[in-house]
C-alpha cells in the first residue's frame, strides 16, 4: 500500500505505517434538531458509538430540554413541516411570489420561529420533582440506533473510551420499539385518549410528555393505569435508563419508593437482558444477571430474577455442560448445568430455530433423486462441490469472501435448469443485485418473508421451494432465521452462505457462527480468493495480519491525519474531489464508512461536512433536501441506502435500490438518516466502487478484526484509509476477535440432530 499525495495525503513520516487508524467510538454530541429542521447546539453527553447490535447510543445534548424536536424531547420533530417550503410566507399571495422572495420569507419565518424557541428555553424549567434531577436527564436517554431501535448496551458491552468535543450537526433520531419479525408491518400508532392518558402521569412524574406515544404502544390497554401502579414499566421505554425511571417512581409513590421494591427488582431485570439482547446475546448466565442487578443497587438480586420468571416477563433454563456424557450412575449425582435466563422472544426463536432445523436435517432422503444429480452434473468447480452436498442433506453451509458468492449464484442456475424450484434472497437489495441469475429467482430475505417477493406460499402456508439459498448469512439474526427456517416445507434444502469473517448481526444471536462450531451439517469452504490488491489485503486480515500490498493502480491509499478535525476535513476532500479526480469514481458511488454516530469524526458530524460540499440546502423537511443521500432503516439491523426524491404532505419520498419508498413525517426521525457516512454495520451486506474508511484517533476500543474486515471489504475499486491511530489498527486485527455472544443454539442442536454427537 502506499500513500498517493495526489488524493490528498501527505507524505507517510514512517515506511512502515499500515493501511490502519483508529475507530471514533464515541463523543459528546452537542446538537438539537428543531421541528422545523434548523440545529440548535448545545452541550451533551457523550456517546458510546458502539457498534456490536447496530445501536446509536449515547446522550442527546442538554440545551434540548425545552422541546424543539430532540431525541425524545418535546415538540414533534416533523420531519416534513406543513410551513416552510416558502408556502408560509403569505398565503394566496405566496403563488405570486418569485422563488427568491418565497425563500426569503421562509428563511424569515424559520428565524422568527428559532427567536421564539429561544425565548423559551431562558424561562425556568418546570420539573415536577425532578427525573434524575431534571426531565432533561430522561431526555437525554433517548437516542435512535443504527438499526432505528435499540439504546446502548451500557451494561454488556465494553468501557466507552474517552470522548472528543465536537457540535453533531445531523439531527438525533428518537427510537421507537423493537418490532417481533424481520419484515414487520407498519405499528399503528397508539389511540389518541390512550397518548393523552398516558401523558397526564408523565407530567405528574416529570417526565417530557413526548414520551407518551413510546409509553401508550409499549403497555398497550391501559398504560396510564398501569405505569401510575408500577412506575418501573417507564423501563420498557427504549433509553430509558433505571436511575431514571427511579426518579419517576419517587415522584409519583413518595415515601413508598424504594430500592427494595419487588416491582423495581422485575423491572430491572427486564431491562438487564433487553441490553443483554442489545449487545447480541439470546439469554444471561445466572451469576452474570445477579452481578449486574447487584451493580443497579438490587438489594436480593437472586429474589429480583425470580420475580421476573413468577411474571412471566423471563425464562430460565437449565443446559447440560456436556450433553453427550451418559447419565451419572448415583441419583444423587447431580449432572453440570449452566442456568441461563433470558427474554421470552429471544429464548423461544432459538428454540424454534434449532427445531426447524433439526427438521430440515432429518427430512431430506439420503438418496439424491434425479433433479438433484442433474443439478450436480451441470454445476463445475466449487459449484459442483457445493450442488453435490445439497443433493444429500437439507442444510448446507458455504463460506467464502465477495469472489465466492458465484459458486451460489451458480448452484441456482444449475438448480433452476433441472426443474427444482430455487430461489436466493440476500441481506440487502444490493447484495442481491451482486448474485446474477435468472429474474425473479432473487430478492432479500426481508422482502421474501414478507411475501413481497419469491414463490409465494403452498397450501400449508410453507414457501413453495425446494432449495432457498441465503447469502450474506451472518447478518441473520435468531427471529430472522427461525422465522426462514420455519417457512420452509419438509425436504426443502437451505444453503446459507456467507463470509465467517464479517461483522455478526445486528440483533441477538450468532447463527451462522453457532451452526459452523456446531458440525450438523456439511461445510463446503470455497477455494475461489478474492482478486487484486483489495482482495488481498481484506484476505490477510481475515487471518490477523494487516500488510503491505503493491496497489499499482491507487486500489490502496493511506491518508494519515492528526486529529479528528483533520480526519473530517481529508474526508471530505477525498470523496469530493480526490477520488473523483484520480480514481474516476464519482462522489454519489463513494461510501464513507467510521465506527460510530457519535464523537468529532462520526457519522454525524461526516455527513453535516459532506452535505454542506456535496448538497447544501436549509433542510426544511426536518434536516433533509432532495438530492441527500440517506440511509434509511424500515426494521432493527436493516439500512437501505438510497436518497431524497421529494418531500410533501404524505412525507418523504426517497429512492432505495431503485424502488420508491415514501415515509410517512411521524417516522422520518426514527428510521431516516443522512447517509453519506455509515457505520460498518449499516454499510454490511452493501459494496460501493470506492470506500473511504476513516479511523481518528480517539475509538481505538472500538476496533475489532470483524469490524476492519467489514468497513475495508466494501469497496470494490479503490479504498482509501483516513488514518490517524499509528500502530493500533495492526493490533486491532491481531488480537481484537468478536466480542462473546452468549447463546443456546449450539447446544440445542446438539440434543436433536445425532451427527451433533
Amino acid at each position: 500500500m502506499s500513500t498517493e499525495p495526489g488524493l490528498g495525503a501527505k507524505p507517510e513520516a514512517d515506511e512502515d505505517t499500515t493501511a490502519g487508524g483508529t475507530a471514533e467510538a464515541g463523543g459528546p454530541t452537542a446538537d438539537t434538531a428543531t421541528a422545523d429542521g434548523t440545529t440548535t447546539v448545545g452541550t451533551g453527553a457523550p456517546g458510546t458509538g458502539e457498534e456490536d447490535g447496530d445501536d446509536d447510543p449515547g446522550a442527546t445534548g442538554s440545551g434540548a430540554v425545552g422541546g424543539t424536536g430532540a431525541a425524545g424531547a418535546g415538540g414533534s420533530g416533523s420531519a416534513v413541516p406543513d410551513a416552510g417550503s416558502g408556502e408560509a410566507a403569505g398565503g394566496d399571495s405566496a403563488a405570486q411570489l418569485s422563488e427568491a422572495a418565497a425563500e426569503l420569507a421562509a428563511q424569515r419565518v424559520e428565524r422568527e420561529r428559532i427567536a421564539q424557541r429561544k425565548a423559551e428555553k431562558k424561562g425556568p424549567i418546570e420539573s415536577g420533582t425532578k427525573l434524575s434531577g431534571t426531565a432533561a436527564d430522561l431526555l437525554a436517554a433517548i437516542r435512535a440506533v443504527e438499526s432505528g431501535d435499540k439504546p446502548a448496551a451500557t451494561v454488556f458491552a465494553d468501557p466507552e473510551p474517552a470522548p472528543s468535543r465536537t457540535p453533531a450537526a445531523e439531527p438525533v433520531r428518537r427510537p421507537e420499539s423493537a418490532p417481533a419479525t424481520a419484515a414487520p408491518a407498519m405499528p399503528a400508532a397508539p389511540a389518541a385518549e390512550a397518548v393523552t392518558a398516558v401523558r397526564g402521569v408523565l407530567t405528574d412524574g416529570g417526565a417530557p410528555e413526548s414520551l407518551a406515544p413510546q409509553v401508550a404502544a409499549a403497555l398497550g390497554e391501559g398504560a396510564d393505569t398501569l405505569l401510575r401502579e408500577d412506575p418501573w414499566q417507564l423501563l420498557r421505554v427504549t433509553g430509558v435508563r433505571p436511575d431514571q425511571a427511579d426518579g419517576f417512581a419517587r415522584a409519583l409513590l413518595g415515601a413508598e419508593c424504594g430500592p427494595d421494591d419487588e416491582r423495581r427488582g422485575r423491572a430491572v431485570t427486564g431491562w438487564l437482558l433487553e441490553q443483554a439482547a442489545v449487545a447480541g446475546h439470546t439469554a444471561l448466565e445466572m451469576p452474570a444477571l445477579t452481578a449486574a442487578l447487584a451493580q443497579r443497587a438490587v438489594p436480593d438480586p437472586e429474589e429480583a430474577v425470580q420475580g421476573a420468571l413468577a411474571e412471566g416477563e423471563a425464562l430460565v433454563f437449565q443446559d447440560a455442560l456436556d450433553p453427550g456424557a451418559p447419565e451419572p450412575e448415583d441419583d444423587e449425582e447431580e449432572r453440570p448445568v449452566r442456568v441461563l435466563v433470558g427474554l421470552e422472544r429471544y429464548a423461544l426463536a432459538e428454540e424454534s430455530l434449532a427445531d426447524g432445523l433439526a427438521r430440515l436435517v432429518n427430512s431430506v432422503a439420503k438418496d439424491a433423486s434425479e433433479p438433484w444429480e442433474a443439478a450436480a452434473a451441470a454445476a463445475s468447480g466449487g459449484a459442483a462441490e457445493l450442488a453435490r452436498a445439497v443433493a444429500g442433506h437439507g442444510l448446507v453451509l458455504h463460506t467464502g469472501g465477495e469472489a465466492a458468492r458465484a459458486e451460489p449464484a451458480a448452484l441456482l442456475t444449475a438448480a433452476r435448469a433441472a426443474g427444482l424450484r430455487a430461489f436466493a434472497a440476500a441481506h440487502t437489495p444490493d447484495g442481491s443485485r451482486r448474485l446474477t441469475s435468472g429474474e425473479g429467482s432473487v430478492g432479500t430475505v426481508a422482502d421474501l418473508l414478507a411475501g413481497v417477493t419469491g414463490p409465494g406460499r403452498d397450501a400449508d402456508g410453507a414457501l413453495d421451494l425446494d432449495l432457498l439459498i441465503v447469502l450474506d448469512a451472518p447478518q441473520l439474526d435468531v427471529e430472522g432465521a427461525a422465522m426462514l427456517v420455519e417457512a420452509l416445507p419438509d425436504g426443502a434444502r437451505l444453503v446459507l452462505s456467507g463470509d465467517p469473517a464479517m461483522l455478526w448481526s445486528a440483533g441477538p444471536g450468532r447463527v451462522f457462527a453457532d451452526l459452523l462450531a456446531a458440525r450438523v451439517c456439511p461445510q463446503i469452504a470455497s477455494r475461489t480468493p478474492d482478486p487484486g490488491p483489495l482482495g488481498e489485503l481484506v484476505s490477510g486480515i481475515g487471518v490477523g495480519e494487516l500488510t503491505q500490498v503493491e496497489a499499482p493502480g491507487k486500489e490502496v491509499v493511506i491518508v494519515p491525519v492528526r486529529d479528528a478535525g483533520e480526519a473530517v476535513h481529508r474526508t471530505v476532500q477525498l470523496v469530493a474531489d480526490s477520488v473523483p479526480r484520480a480514481i474516476g469514481v464519482p462522489a454519489e458511488q463513494t461510501v464513507v464508512i467510521t465506527p460510530g454516530h457519535g464523537g468529532a469524526a462520526g457519522t454525524r458530524a461526516l455527513n453535516a461536512a459532506l452535505k454542506e460540499r456535496l448538497n447544501p440546502g436549509p433542510g426544511r423537511f426536518g434536516g433533509f433536501d432532495p438530492g441527500d443521500r440517506i440511509a434509511y432503516s424500515p426494521a432493527p439491523g436493516r439500512t437501505v441506502p438510497g436518497q431524497v426524491v421529494k418531500a410533501d404532505a404524505d412525507g418523504l419520498h426517497l429512492s432505495c435500490a431503485g424502488a420508491p419508498v415514501v415515509v410517512p413525517k411521524e417516522r422520518v426521525e426514527q428510521s431516516v438518516r443522512h447517509g453519506w457516512a455509515l457505520t460498518a454495520h449499516q454499510a454490511a451486506g452493501n459494496r460501493w466502487p470506492a470506500a473511504v474508511v476513516v479511523l481518528p484517533g480517539d475509538a481505538v476500543q472500538s476496533l475489532s478484526r470483524p469490524w476492519v474486515y467489514t468497513a475495508f471489504s466494501r469497496a470494490e475499486r479503490h479504498l482509501s484509509v483516513v488514518h490517524g491511530v499509528d500502530q493500533a489498527l495492526a493490533k486491532a486485527v491481531a488480537e481484537s476477535l468478536p466480542k462473546p455472544r452468549t447463546t443456546r443454539l449450539p447446544l440445542l442442536l446438539k440434543t436433536q440432530v445425532p451427527a451433533a454427537n
